[in-house]
């Protein structure tokens, strides 16, 4: 009997990931490689994706594959099959599935990766069960995407749920997207790292103990790294997390003003730092929120699949048509 098997591939500012997943959301084979630089042509990217695909599919029966689908950390137009931008790869108006679809002979679904992520977390995670739910991926840059009643809304053109690219500082720091002051700049983890290499540039005596662990070398400086300071206790790193933390909560106070949601799920590679980020963002959350102590609140919490939602959610989105 065919065991209706899928493959995702999860494509980040930083690493392709891909994996065989079946029915339950679990992962059988896995792969991974670097996203090429952000100057080379789409068609490098391109290969990448179809390198990935078929490895994963030597190590499986062709026939049991029924769908590969892809995450694209960019915006995704209605008919999903096109990148219409990516702010952190080379993607213009790019036509993503045919480019790949005469190379690699399955049914091919593009999507945005935090829908992706979101599917995941809602067929298999934290918001199995839930009908209204907004999920937040804070990685490079933040990624975003709403369902309700099982159906993710992707907007009139596809591009719905980029609410890393809100607004929140009139005059803010520069995006990568052309405005100032989006919310990606104040609550992602370029934000977490530029603040840190910031006050370890202006000779900050505060951040003496982070540098010294990095054997004074700041360009070593991530957003992993500051996470494990963290959890050592420096206070350095716990409160450039806590800062992060805040605008987080102030940018989910506004989506609950804008959706009114009974869940939020906050995933990506900067919710590791666990409770010393979602911790400070519910309190700014519950100081932000409109009419505060007179409507119910959202709860927030933290994924629960990490960083493989992306992939999970790319394939059962593919297999399931959704």
């Amino acid at each position: 009997m065919s065991r209706r098997l899928a493959i995702g591939i999860d494509i980040g500012g930083t690493k392709v990931a891909g994996g065989v997943v079946d029915e339950s959301g679990i992962i059988t084979h896995r792969t991974r490689r670097d996203t090429p630089h952000r100057s080379t042509s789409p068609a490098v990217v391109e290969n990448t994706i179809v390198e990935s695909v078929e490895e994963l599919l030597s190590h499986v029966d062709r026939d049991d594959v029924v769908a590969v689908g892809i995450g694209a950390a960019g915006f995704v137009a209605e008919d999903r099959a096109t990148v219409v931008f990516a702010p952190h790869l080379s993607w213009r108006n790019e036509p993503l599935r045919q480019a790949l679809a005469h190379r690699i002979d399955l049914p091919i679904t593009v999507d945005n990766d935090a829908n992706a992520a979101a599917w995941a977390e809602a067929s298999f995670g934290a918001a199995k069960g839930e009908s209204h739910v907004v999920v937040i991926t804070l990685g490079t840059g933040i990624g975003g995407a709403l369902i309700i009643d099982g159906t993710v809304q992707r907007g009139r053109h596809g591009i719905a749920g980029e609410f890393g690219h809100m607004q929140i500082m009139p005059g803010g720091v520069r995006c990568e997207c052309g405005n100032r002051g989006c919310w990606e700049q104040y609550a992602s983890g370029n934000a977490l790292v530029r603040e840190a290499r910031a006050m370890i540039e202006a000779g900050s005596p505060v951040v003496a103990d982070l540098l010294a662990r990095l054997g004074g070398d700041a360009a070593a400086l991530t957003g992993p790294f500051i996470t494990e300071s963290a959890r050592d206790g420096d206070p350095t790193a716990r409160e450039l997390l806590a800062d992060i933390g805040k605008w987080l909560g102030i940018g989910l106070a506004n989506l609950a003003s804008a959706f009114d949601p009974g869940l939020f799920v906050i995933g990506g590679g900067v919710s590791a730092a666990d409770e010393m980020l979602i911790g400070p963002a519910r309190e700014a959350f519950r100081r932000q929120l409109p009419g505060r102590g007179y409507r119910p609140e959202a709860r927030i919490v933290r994924a629960v699949l990490g960083s493989d939602a992306g992939l999970i959610g790319a394939a059962e989105l593919a297999r399931v048509g959704r």
